[in-house]
C-alpha cells in the first residue's frame, strides 16, 4: 500500500528533481531556486530557497553525509552548497560555458561529475572542487548520469540514445548505442554489488523516450573488461519515461513519465506493483529516501508529492527488512544469536538461550551434554531425537521439531537484513565504512582484513585501488531504526 502523505506547493516553476539526503530533501526548479526541508516533518529550511543559478536547476544531487548539496543549472555552472548554512561554497564553471543538464556525486563523495548540453563532461575532484578531466561524445545532450555503488565507474546516457561507461579518467569503457529510441532520460545504478567467481555485477535501471524502463546487468571480468547485458523491459507507462530511481535496498524501482503517472516496481522480479495517479503534468524526477519509505515524485504542476509506501519494507525476494506482522518471536531471541541471520551460525550457547526462551529449558542438559549448535539442531530429526538425545516424549519430540521449523522459516523472513551484517564477521555492524569495492564493513574488520589480507577485496578478491574507508552514515541510521522497531 502505498499512500500520498504531503505536497510541497513552493516552487513557481516545473520540478526538474529531487534527491533525499538521511535528514533532508531538496528539490530544484525552473524558477532558478532550490528548497530544502526537514524530512522529519517537511517543514522548509530557514535558509530555503538557494537562490544563485542565473537560469532554471535542472539537477541535484546531496553528498554522502548530507553536509553539501551541488546543483547545476542551464548558467553552464554547478554550485556546491553548505547544508549548514544554505551559502555557497564553491561555483563550478563547466569547461566551454554550456549549460549544464547533469550532475551527480559518487557514493564516497570524492568526485563530481556534470554534463552539458554539447556532449562535454567534467570530472571533479569533490574535496578540492577541481577539475580532474573532461571528455566528450558529439552531437548530443547529455542528460542522464550515475555512479556506480563502488564510486569507480559512473554511466552517461544522451538524447542520441545511447548509455556509456566511464572510469574516473574518462576511459570510455563500454557504450550501449541505441538503449533507447528518441533518447535516454534518466538513469540510475542499483546500490547493491553483486559478485560471483572472477565475474562482480552491477544492475542499472534506464528510461527514455521509447516510454520504456529497462533494468541492465553489467558485468566486471577480472580481465578489465565490462559486459553489458538488458536483463528487463518495463512497459508500465504509456508515454515517455523521464526518472527512475531504486531504494536503498534495490529491492523498488520507482518512475515518473509523460502521461502523469508513477510505477513501483518489485526490481529484483520486474513486477509491477502499484501505480500512482496524483500529478496534474509529467512527473519529470523521483527518489527514495535513504532512511525511511518513502518516495518523492515532482512534476511540472509545480509541486512535489512525498509518498509512504507502507509495505515497502517487505521484501518480495526475501532480503528485506520484514513487515511487522512477520516478526512473531525475533524480540524474544534478542539473546540467541540475534546479531546473526543464520540459525547456523548459532554456538551451543545461543542454542541453549533460545530452547529456554521457548520454554524448552528441560532440554538444555541433554543438548549441552551432546554439543547441539545452530547446525546440529536444524538437522534434528524425530529419529535422532529419540535414538541419540533420548527424548521419549513424542509431545516434547513434536513440538521441539515445530519450534525449529518456526526458527528456519522466521531466519529466513525475520532475521537480520543481510545488508546490515558485515560481510567478514557476519554480525550485526555498529559503525559500518563503505571501502573502494564499494561494499560496507564493521570498520575494525575491514581495518583488519586490509592490514593482513595484501589489501584484496572481501568479496570480489580484486586488488582493493584505495584503503580509504567512508563512513555509511545512511546504513547506521537505518541499522539504529531497525534496532529501534526490532
Amino acid at each position: 500500500m502505498t499512500s500520498l502523505i504531503c505536497t510541497l506547493q513552493d516552487h513557481r516553476d516545473d520540478v526538474n528533481w529531487c534527491a533525499f539526503s538521511g535528514k533532508l530533501f531538496a528539490s530544484c526548479s525552473g524558477d532558478k531556486t532550490l528548497r530544502v526541508y526537514n524530512t522529519r516533518d517537511f517543514s522548509e529550511l530557514p535558509f530555503s530557497p538557494l537562490s544563485g543559478h542565473g537560469y532554471g536547476v535542472h539537477c541535484c544531487c546531496f553528498s554522502a553525509c548530507g553536509q553539501f548539496l551541488a546543483s547545476c543549472s542551464t548558467d553552464a555552472t554547478t554550485m556546491v552548497w553548505s547544508m549548514d548554512t544554505g551559502e555557497i561554497e564553491a561555483v563550478l564553471e563547466h569547461p566551454g560555458r554550456s549549460p549544464v543538464r547533469i550532475c551527480a556525486l559518487s557514493p564516497d563523495s570524492s568526485h563530481l561529475v556534470s554534463g552539458a548540453s554539447d556532449g562535454t563532461l567534467a570530472v571533479w575532484d569533490f574535496p578540492s572542487k577541481q577539475l580532474r578531466r573532461t571528455g566528450a561524445v558529439n552531437d548530443t545532450t547529455m542528460v542522464a548520469c550515475s555512479f556506480s555503488p563502488c564510486s569507480q565507474v559512473f554511466m552517461t546516457g544522451s538524447s542520441y540514445g545511447d548509455l556509456r561507461l566511464w572510469d574516473l579518467d574518462m576511459n570510455q569503457l563500454h557504450a550501449e548505442k541505441n538503449a533507447h529510441d528518441l533518447g535516454v532520460t534518466c538513469c540510475t545504478f542499483a546500490p547493491k554489488i553483486h559478485s560471483g567467481g572472477q565475474v562482480v555485477q552491477f544492475r542499472l535501471a534506464s528510461c527514455g523516450q521509447d516510454s520504456l524502463l529497462k533494468i541492465w546487468a553489467i558485468n566486471k571480468f577480472s580481465s578489465g573488461g565490462y559486459k553489458m547485458q538488458l536483463l528487463h523491459t518495463l512497459t508500465g507507462q504509456s508515454a515517455p519515461v523521464l526518472s527512475c530511481a531504486y531504494s536503498s535496498d534495490g529491492q523498488l524501482l520507482v518512475s515518473g513519465s509523460v502521461d502523469k503517472t508513477i510505477t513501483i516496481y518489485d526490481a529484483k522480479n520486474a513486477v509491477l506493483l502499484y501505480t500512482l495517479n496524483q500529478h496534474d503534468r509529467y512527473v519529470t524526477a523521483c527518489c527514495f529516501s535513504p532512511t525511511s519509505p518513502l518516495i518523492a515524485t515532482g512534476s511540472m504542476d509545480k509541486t512535489v508529492n512525498i509518498w509512504r509506501v507502507e509495505d515497502g519494507c517487505s521484501d518480495r525476494g526475501g532480503k528485506s527488512l520484514p513487515e511487522q506482522s512477520d516478526v512473531t518471536s525475533s524480540e524474544e531471541r534478542t539473546s540467541a544469536g540475534q546479531s546473526r541471520l543464520l540459525v547456523s551460525d548459532w554456538s551451543e550457547g545461543d542454542v541453549s538461550a533460545w530452547l529456554v526462551e521457548e520454554g524448552l529449558e528441560g532440554l538444555v542438559d541433554k543438548f549441552r551434554a551432546n554439543n547441539i549448535d545452530g547446525t546440529e539442531m536444524l538437522s534434528l530429526t524425530k529419529e535422532t531425537l529419540a535414538s541419540e538425545l533420548h527424548i521419549e516424549s513424542v509431545g516434547l519430540r513434536s513440538k521441539l521439531l515445530r519450534k525449529v521449523e518456526e526458527l528456519k522459516s522466521d531466519s529466513v523472513c525475520s532475521g537480520i537484513p543481510d545488508e546490515f551484517l558485515c560481510p567478514i564477521t557476519r554480525e550485526l555492524m555498529r559503525e559500518p565504512v563503505i571501502a573502494a569495492d564499494g561494499y560496507s564493513y564493521e570498520r575494525d574488520a575491514i581495518n583488519s582484513w586490509i592490514n593482513t589480507k595484501n589489501r584484496s577485496s572481501p568479496m570480489t578478491n580484486l586488488p582493493l585501488l584505495t584503503t580509504l574507508l567512508t563512513p555509511n552514515h545512511t546504513l547506521k541510521m537505518a541499522i539504529g531504526r531497525w534496532k529501534t522497531s526490532h
